[in-house]
């Protein structure tokens, strides 16, 4: 069915229609519930690339995950726990606002340009991004644009007094130290770590935190103990691999998330050492898999499911309601123990 035929039904004309779907208020209640009438009766459903092209919200925002690394493997975004909990956190969020979400993935440089594509060819009304690198200049253009936009894992420092943007993060450097202190009070004082994208704001925040914990309790960082996963399971496994070979091992490592704590759990067990017993172990996230594992993993959880309602319906409504402010909310973390470390043996 055509807006030509709702206006036949409903005896106004198709301007008419056109002013009551997109909701303008200089429309009579009366025409207005004669209309809505017949578009309930009828199942009437508005072309979305029609209102898209005359400038109104087609109800769909761009979900952006971005996996930057010097590893280019097509399928690692959907191979991440953390991810998919995310994209699925935002689907469930749009869905109950009636929106819908087209997902990209951006793995090089050069995929940045599908943020701009969409915006640009308004098959989306706004974003959110997720992982992004600190060098990338795409949120100045996106808010240049005056395009909403929400951010995950994002410095709030240089995102300040930027309109049409929403920040959102973990408090990260709190989680891991209080990961950090733990192991410290159980004696260990050769603790190593696996570290992430340090192109990324919560992969700054999670090494600085360690670095500087370390410092704080006159522990001696050993370069020898800093793995770089870049937070992918198969760089990780290779690391510790190396590690291993090496014969010199910290009594505890550090992993800065729950994918790559995984990971150097089976690379140790495939060499023949035992967790906690022979090294302790922590990881970042708190995935679904963690507390199944055996033995269960002591992680540091983030609430994604929360972040991610907060952004998806922060987005909306500023979509909705034409706001166009900065807006910038950080989580607390919770440290979760589990049975992966135990105390240094005398």
């Amino acid at each position: 069915m055509r807006s030509e035929d709702i206006a036949r039904l409903a005896g106004v004309s198709r301007s008419t229609v056109s002013r009551v779907i997109n909701n303008y208020p200089n429309v009579p209640e009366k025409t207005r519930d004669k209309v809505l009438k017949v578009i309930k009766q009828y199942n009437y459903e508005p072309n979305t690339w029609a209102r898209a092209l005359a400038g109104k919200s087609n109800n769909t925002i761009g979900l952006f995950v971005i996996s930057i690394s010097k590893t280019q493997a097509p399928s690692k975004i959907y191979k991440s726990t953390y991810y998919s909990s995310f994209i699925n956190a935002v689907v469930d969020a749009a869905n109950t606002s009636g929106y819908y979400v087209l997902v990209h993935t951006i793995y090089c440089s050069k995929d940045y340009s599908k943020i701009n594509q969409a915006f640009n060819q308004k098959r989306i009304c706004g974003g959110i991004l997720v992982g992004n690198e600190k060098n990338s200049d795409i949120i100045k253009e996106i808010t240049k644009m005056g395009c909403p936009l929400g951010v995950v894992d994002y410095d709030p420092d240089e995102a300040m007094n930027r309109s049409n943007l929403i920040v959102v993060n973990s408090m990260d450097y709190d989680g891991t130290a209080k990961a950090l202190n733990y192991l410290i009070e159980l004696g260990h004082r050769d603790i190593g770590i696996i570290t992430g994208r340090l192109g990324t704001y919560s992969g700054q925040q999670r090494f600085e935190s360690y670095k500087q914990t370390l410092k704080e309790h006159k522990l001696k960082i050993n370069p020898e103990f800093i793995l770089k996963g870049e937070f992918l399971k198969d760089k990780t496994y290779n690391e510790v691999k190396k590690l291993i070979k090496s014969k010199s091992l910290p009594t505890a490592l550090f992993a800065c998330n729950d994918d790559m704590a995984l990971a150097a759990m089976e690379a140790f067990r495939e060499e023949g050492f035992n967790i906690p017993e022979d090294i302790s172990v922590i990881g970042f996230d708190d995935i679904p898999v963690a507390s199944q594992m055996n033995p269960a993993l002591t992680t540091v959880r983030v609430p994604v499911y929360d972040m991610v309602t907060e952004i998806t319906e922060m987005l909306i409504d500023g979509i909705e309601k034409g706001r166009k402010k900065f807006y910038c909310k950080n989580f607390d973390t919770v440290f979760k123990i589990r049975d992966t470390c135990m105390k240094v043996k005398e």
